[in-house]
């Protein structure tokens, strides 16, 4: 069997789609789906970034119908207001990517409403966007919602005893466990859908080991992981076929589940369906992540 491609995504003519995160694998995402027809909203916080990469996909596709939304999703007000202006523009929402990310601050920070910045952006902030645009997504056409992870997730807990890293924080571990989170979350998701019949497909997916610019971002261009990844380039796959499974997660028919590369350990290569930590599979752990999480965003999910 030949390797998924972006060649096999179907038509998403008709469909609408919100990626969030403007660069990197957000790109990419927006980019091969406004070549299969979609119509692409881009959500960053950063409009001259935005407008940039809006700007690039035109040029590539033309006829593509693809625009920025501002969306900080380290500001639950931010969120909401988001998801209001998308009910006011739109009737239905067939596609959400879950992608944006911060990576391994190398001190701890918060977001606008006092959350761990890894946490409170990776995944209290797309938990409140999902969230919000649940109504959006419950009349759309077989809708999809896509939570990005990593293989970060394997070494991941959750530690609800300090889950806002105050007491102690070191920076991969606290990445981790927003990873976890992230995975827990679109499985949690994907079961109370089936329960509740909103007709949601809740997939989750990882990128491997891809050359984004995540950690020159966060811990810094001079930092360890900062320099290996100048340095190491060759360690890691484009950014194009770390968006693959992803979109594969996306687009392609019956998926369900979790899927990232398929070759060294997942590392690189095509889409496949990727193994599940233990710690993704404890249902105990994933209802009280749930309430946790609408505690603290203050959004649930009617």
């Amino acid at each position: 069997m030949a390797p998924w491609t972006v060649s096999n995504i179907p038509s998403q003519k008709g469909r609408s789609a919100v990626v969030t995160g403007t660069g990197g694998l957000g790109f990419e995402d927006a980019l091969a789906l406004a070549r299969a027809g979609a119509d692409v909203i881009l959500a960053g916080r950063n409009p001259d970034k935005g407008a940039a990469s809006v700007a690039a996909i035109k040029a590539q596709v033309p006829a593509g119908s693809i625009r920025f939304e501002r969306l900080d999703l380290a500001s639950l007000a931010s969120v909401a207001d988001f998801a209001g202006r998308l009910a006011n523009s739109q009737k239905k929402l067939d596609l959400l990517i879950n992608n944006a990310g911060v990576m391994v601050p190398p001190v701890r920070q918060q977001t606008a409403d006092g959350f761990e910045v890894q946490l409170g952006t990776n995944h209290l902030g797309h938990f409140a966007l999902t969230g919000h645009l649940l109504p959006l997504l419950k009349r759309g056409k077989a809708p999809r919602v896509v939570t990005l992870s990593s293989i970060a997730a394997r070494s991941g807990s959750i530690d609800f005893d300090d889950l806002q890293a105050v007491e102690y924080y070191r920076p991969m571990p606290v990445y981790s466990q927003s990873k976890l989170a992230c995975l827990i979350f679109a499985l949690e998701l994907d079961r109370r859908s089936t329960a509740a019949g909103w007709g949601i497909t809740s997939i989750a997916a990882h990128p491997g080991i891809a050359r984004t610019d995540l950690m020159h971002n966060a811990p810094g261009r001079f930092s360890l992981m900062g320099l290996s990844r100048s340095l190491l380039w060759f360690l890691f796959q484009p950014v194009a076929q770390g968006a693959l499974p992803t979109l594969y997660a996306a687009t392609a028919p019956g998926a369900k589940g979790y899927y990232g590369p398929d070759r060294l350990s997942e590392t690189r290569g095509y889409p496949a369906p990727a193994k599940l930590p233990p710690a993704a599979l404890d249902q105990t752990t994933a209802t009280r992540l749930w309430a946790e999480s609408e505690a603290l965003t203050g959004v649930r999910f009617a």
